[in-house]
């Protein structure tokens, strides 16, 4: 499993071995993942005009992306003309850092958390607790992986492979309070109450962000349990965390942005809560609030022609819940805070096809294609998968394989020579064994008794 961060620590076919094993954590996704589905297709069939509108969706994401540098430099204009200050992070260290820095010069040690998968993947637990900051997360999810010293395995539903009951028993243990029932309305109030006077104590907040707007130099942030609110307008100092690829250049963005993102996400028209904010405002929460704009591996990705669409994502995880690979191994198995399909292309990518584990993740699919068809962005992940598993270093055996195939088939008469010659070279070769990585799982198919070539000179054509 992971710790948090993107660094896979072994190879995706090893982790999700062990992933397997574990009948429960089958059987909650498999239920959540149903559920969440048979949901969304509901609000989906709702929008007479749900294919254009995932057409408008790509199309704006890959405009913003095209002038990104122009539209964060606007947004940085508009932020701090609003009384805000902005940060530029290259590196997920830096990002540590610039949040350390503010809470220590509010003498803080504690911060509230919401709504932030990019901290997550910059480890800024981890990297405040070593400077002796603490810091809570206020996501019931994020809370429950927190209290159970687990990490995500779901973009959207972090702890969706704990059951009720397991829940109740973390709680029981970790908050020392005594639970009637597993029912999400009594999980809920435990949760509330324990976090309340967090909120009301707490200076500082930490927080992600669902996309900010370049013209306005607004940030948006939404929700469903409210608190995101709480973690917005109720501390002094308010911290923002977020991805450069989530800039969008003008406001009527976020009308196509909201119309695909609360449907593909949570199966909801609209989701319960929607905080947008713009700097500073005197008498009016936060006093003092920081946007940390954050590169850690995107600026590279978007100068690959292929492997920039990756950054149209919007967080939603449909891509997740229609997998039929993450439906079984869980999002532990991919060691990233970014499981499932997307996380298969953008963890790789962030951290460079050369990482010895990351590069396994492209292998993580099955190639069916529900991934892309899923996704309220048109990211073509199966596209993605095949591209960097290109980049991967072949077996040497494997690698002359594909040469002498290539050399086969580039002549019609060493093709059709081949192809006379293929029902025994399959049964040497299946005889042999040279081929056991491939039937381990697969049946090798049978050979028809004719080539199409024979059959169709045969009828004299």
């Amino acid at each position: 499993m992971s710790g948090g961060g993107i660094r896979p620590s072994m190879s995706f076919s090893d982790a999700a071995r062990e992933t397997l094993k574990n009948r429960t954590l089958r059987h909650n996704l498999g239920f959540a993942t149903r559920t969440i589905c048979s949901k969304r297709e509901k609000v989906v069939a709702e929008i007479a005009d749900w294919e254009q509108t995932r057409t408008a969706g790509s199309m704006l994401k890959d405009e913003a992306l095209a002038n990104l540098e122009e539209n964060l430099l606007i947004l940085e204009e508009k932020v701090v003309a609003a009384g805000g200050k902005v940060h530029w992070a290259a590196t997920a260290t830096q990002a540590v850092e610039i949040v350390a820095m503010i809470a220590k010069s509010h003498q803080v040690s504690k911060v509230v958390k919401v709504k932030s998968i990019t901290s997550d993947e910059i480890e800024l637990n981890d990297g405040l607790a070593a400077q002796g900051i603490t810091a809570l997360e206020t996501d019931l999810a994020e809370l429950i992986c927190q209290l159970a010293d687990d990490s995500p395995s779901h973009i959207l539903v972090p702890a969706i492979h704990k059951n009720r009951d397991e829940i109740r028993a973390l709680f029981e243990a970790k908050l020392g309070v005594r639970a009637e029932t597993s029912e999400p309305a009594a999980l809920a109030e435990i949760a509330r109450t324990h976090l309340r006077q967090k909120f009301l104590e707490a200076k500082m907040a930490v927080s992600g962000a669902n996309f900010a707007v370049a013209e306005t130099g607004c940030i948006g942030v939404v929700e469903s349990e409210g608190n995101g609110r709480m973690c917005l307008t109720l501390p002094e100092v308010l911290v923002t965390i977020m991805g450069i690829e989530k800039v969008l250049p003008k406001w009527e963005d976020v009308a196509t942005l909201m119309r695909l993102l609360p449907r593909s996400s949570t199966a909801e028209r609209m989701n319960p809560y929607t905080s947008i904010w713009t700097g500073v405002t005197p008498g009016d929460g936060p006093q003092e609030f920081h946007l940390i704009l954050l590169d850690n591996g995107r600026t590279t990705v978007l100068a690959d022609a292929v492997g920039r669409q990756t950054l149209r994502c919007i967080r939603c995880s449909a891509c997740l819940n229609v997998c039929p690979v993450y439906q079984r191994t869980g999002g532990h198995a991919y060691g990233s805070v970014y499981p499932g399909p997307i996380g298969a292309i953008l963890t790789p990518q962030l951290l460079g096809m050369e990482h010895k584990n990351a590069n396994t993740l492209p292998f993580a699919s099955s190639m069916c294609g529900a991934c892309y068809e899923a996704c309220p962005v048109k990211i073509n992940i199966p596209e993605v998968l095949a591209y960097l598993r290109g980049k991967t270093a072949k077996n040497p055996a494997e690698s002359s394989a594909f040469r002498a195939a290539f050399w086969m088939m580039s002549d019609h008469r060493r093709f059709s020579a081949a192809l006379k010659g293929r029902r025994l070279g399959v049964s040497i070769v299946s005889g042999l064994g040279l081929v056991k990585g491939w039937t381990d799982s697969r049946e090798m198919p049978e050979v028809p008794a004719e080539s199409f070539r024979t059959w169709w000179s045969k009828r004299g054509q």
